[in-house]
């Protein structure tokens, strides 16, 4: 009874994983979990208050369903002053999620046969939204040994190519794209007239080292269409509010989908959006910082126990190479059912990802710890 575009999708990896988990917890286990992606911090008070007060105050109907304005403005100036993005409030569309801006972005701009271009390995929802949209997935390989840049990109592009998504800070590698990078997909994108998905969803989780929005390149104002939200930098995971910026004509068909599927973001949470962007940043900075001295721990801890990992340039996970022991599937399951700990399998994310496992450092230093002392007896 289900339908055929159901049929080409998969379930998603990280919910699974953190299914067992939870299942496993419910029996009275002790699970570490490094599988979901969830700042594991709670939203600062100022924007807590500020949703607080909007649903005292009445804002509790319909917003409109591109957003209140408020909001848009906020964003607006948010991008035009910290990303070099030419960009009004009337080409911000306010959405319960960035992963819902995802969506909405692969519906409205790929039709039956077109193909997207994906970085081997990438974030599991990229592909299931090119795949709900008709169009086919191109996985363009990286080198681990290169910070998973993206490499002979240029030898994937057909007259079939009309999106190419960019994810930086990246989900699972903590990949950080460096300028010349950005410049190199930005110069395919124009030459061959492709549109870019730009998922910046974790630009402010980043450690010594900047973030470019590829949307600032010359020629790129008009192709670019740019994803963020508040989930990661401001923890607000359970908000669910993210944003998308695109040209008008891009902006028309993402309402459009909007308005006929979910109407609008949250009112009272929009009010709270806004207290995020206007308030006092040190919250995130404290985060980040925190984010940073356990990554050193994880990454570390991992390397002295013979598991191969690079240190992350942003985001907070831990792409581990874990061939020396078997596939990622197989460690996967090993280390949740006898140690106890929950990671990722790699090849949720890509092909290139079998023998790789991800690990989320959104946990305390002390549950970090013990996860690797498991990890280490569960390996010996």
């Amino acid at each position: 009874m289900a339908s055929s575009r159901l049929e080409r999708v998969e379930e998603s990896a990280t919910i699974k994983a953190a299914n067992l988990a939870n299942k496993l917890r419910q029996e009275g286990n002790d699970v570490i979990s490094f599988s979901l992606g969830e700042p594991d911090f709670d939203t600062p008070k100022h924007i807590c208050d500020a949703a607080a007060d909007a649903m005292y105050s009445g804002h509790t109907h319909y917003a409109p369903s591109a957003g209140i304005p408020e909001l848009r403005e906020a964003i607006a100036e948010k991008l035009r002053v910290e990303n070099s993005l030419d960009v009004t409030s009337s080409g911000i569309l306010v959405t319960p999620g960035a992963k819902q801006a995802i969506f909405e972005i692969m519906m409205s701009v790929l039709d039956d046969g077109d193909e997207a271009l994906l970085f081997d390995p990438a974030w599991v929802s990229y592909d299931p939204g090119i795949k709900f949209a008709g169009a086919n997935t191109v996985w363009v390989p990286t080198d681990p040994q290169d910070g998973f840049k993206p490499s002979n990109m240029e030898e994937y592009v057909t007259e079939k190519t009309k999106l190419i998504v960019v994810n930086s800070p990246g989900n699972p590698t903590g990949a950080v794209y460096d300028r010349a990078v950005l410049k190199n997909i930005a110069d395919i994108a124009i030459d061959n007239d492709i549109l870019v998905l730009s998922d910046e969803i974790y630009e402010k989780i980043i450690y010594d080292k900047e973030h470019i929005s590829i949307g600032s390149f010359n020629g790129m104002h008009d192709r670019t269409i740019t994803v963020n939200g508040f989930s990661k930098a401001y923890a607000m995971t359970g908000w669910r509010l993210g944003y998308v910026s695109s040209t008008p004509d891009i902006f028309k068909g993402l309402v459009k989908i909007q308005s006929h599927s979910v109407s609008s973001a949250t009112s009272f949470v929009q009010h709270g959006g806004v207290a995020a962007l206007k308030g006092p940043q040190e919250p995130v900075t404290e985060m980040v910082a925190k984010f940073k001295s356990r990554r050193d721990a994880l990454v570390d801890g991992l390397n002295s126990i013979g598991i191969k990992c690079q240190k992350p340039g942003g985001a907070f996970y831990a792409f581990a190479d874990v061939g020396a022991y078997g596939t990622g599937d197989e460690i996967a399951e090993k280390l949740l059912m006898e140690a106890h700990v929950a990671v990722t399998s790699g090849s949720a994310f890509g092909e290139s990802g079998k023998d790789f496992v991800r690990i989320s450092y959104a946990n305390s230093l002390e549950r970090i710890e013990e996860g690797l002392a498991r990890i280490e007896s569960a390996l010996s």
